[in-house]
């Protein structure tokens, strides 16, 4: 049949993607790594795109800032 190997692949691929394959789901916070400010995280809003009202640096998602 095409397409049928030998089964010998490299077996790369399996990986779970980012956050180890859990996503963050809605509600939480976004938080500023500089000056700690904190925002409701915007559903479909990374928070990584969002400025800090404060001071302007990027913020981040508050569970990755507590790994």
């Amino acid at each position: 049949m095409p397409g049928m190997g030998s089964g010998r692949g490299l077996g790369k691929g399996g990986g779970r993607g980012r956050n180890s394959g859990g996503a963050f789901g809605t509600g939480g916070f976004c938080v500023c790594a500089k000056c700690g400010a904190k925002s409701p995280h915007q559903q479909g809003t990374s928070c990584t795109s969002v400025k800090c009202p404060n001071c302007g640096h990027v913020m981040i998602r508050e569970e990755l800032l507590n790994k």
